[in-house]
């Protein structure tokens, strides 16, 4: 079948969704997107990555404070041309999400792609989730953070994803009825939740 697909999965830090998604995407033969649409909406927009590196996946602010903060110089055309708030760089991000959706079937991790292409018919929204303790554990062995602190870490992005998410889609981040689907990572272990995944992709699309 050749009609485009897409899949866009929300997660929880921590609950292994970037290993997921890699590993469906492998499975399905489909180009996986994170942090690389922060590249391409710099080279769209000529604005630095560092921009949007910055504000990544963060709510709603005016980004003046931040930049006036940045090392380098900022060329007045940037002041001229956008109003810099996040709602600035949403806009450029989703216009990226929906040129790369325009091209072929694709997998996007996160930057609430679910609601950019909410229009679609083919796209299935997914959200991976983790035992709190298990979170606690991958991200303490990752980043060699203590307990306490990786406790911190993953209380801050959570907050962090949420207020993201929230603001810009109205919806309510890691809350079953924003998603198709949404499933406990640490049930099946990561490897079995793709395959989970991976059928209900079939099943949802007739591939």
């Amino acid at each position: 079948m050749d009609e485009k697909y897409y899949i866009c999965i929300g997660r929880q830090i921590g609950s292994g969704g970037k290993k997921i998604s890699e590993k469906l995407a492998q499975i399905l033969q489909l180009p996986v997107y994170d942090k690389e649409l922060i590249q391409m909406a710099s080279r769209k927009s000529g604005l630095r990555s560092e921009i949007f590196e910055q504000f990544d996946e963060k709510g709603s602010r005016s980004l003046i404070g931040g930049l006036l903060g940045m090392s380098s110089p900022i060329p007045d055309e940037i002041y001229a041309q956008y109003y810099l708030t996040n709602e600035s760089l949403f806009v450029i991000e989703s216009d990226v999400i929906r040129e790369l959706a325009a091209q072929k079937s694709c997998i996007f991790l996160g930057r609430c792609a679910d609601y950019v292409l909410k229009d679609c018919e083919r796209c299935l929204n997914v959200f991976i989730c983790a035992n709190f303790e298990d979170r606690i554990k991958t991200i303490a062995e990752t980043y060699h953070y203590q307990v306490n602190k990786a406790k911190d870490f993953i209380k801050k992005m959570d907050k962090k994803r949420a207020d993201y998410y929230n603001y810009f889609t109205n919806k309510h981040w890691g809350v079953a009825d924003s998603y198709h689907l949404c499933i406990n990572s640490s049930t099946l272990g990561i490897d079995e939740t793709v395959n989970f995944i991976y059928l209900f992709v079939k099943k949802n699309f007739g591939i």
